[in-house]
């Protein structure tokens, strides 16, 4: 429980951060869709984050390939459904989400066995 627990606070940290970089670079109108993405990465990313735990340690790698599988079908879905569905500038929305999947798992290999 505590790996997670250590896993959200940096999640939140980078994602944070990187939303606001992310609205600096992005148009005012952009910015709810850099919001939105953001809470979409921070609960994916502890959903696979958690799955990876839930991992015996000799399944480690397929706990990592059902996070990455995870992510894809988000922002596939994401991508295709979402996105048009809420009104959403695409390619703030989409690099956004992809920005903070990849920021928040590099920590990943760093907490994992806490």
């Amino acid at each position: 429980m505590r790996a997670i627990a250590v896993y959200a606070a940096l999640s939140a940290a980078l994602i944070a951060a990187a939303s606001w970089a992310l609205m600096l670079a992005f148009s005012a109108d952009a910015r709810h869709s850099i919001v939105v993405s953001a809470w979409v990465a921070f609960v994916v990313q502890l959903l696979a984050f958690s799955a990876l735990r839930l991992a015996d340690r000799r399944n480690t790698m397929a706990g990592w390939g059902l996070g990455a599988l995870l992510r894809m079908a988000t922002l596939a879905v994401y991508a295709l459904v979402v996105v048009k569905a809420l009104g959403l500038v695409a390619t703030a929305a989409l690099l956004s989400l992809a920005a903070f999947f990849f920021l928040s798992m590099l920590v990943e290999p760093f907490v994992v066995n806490l």
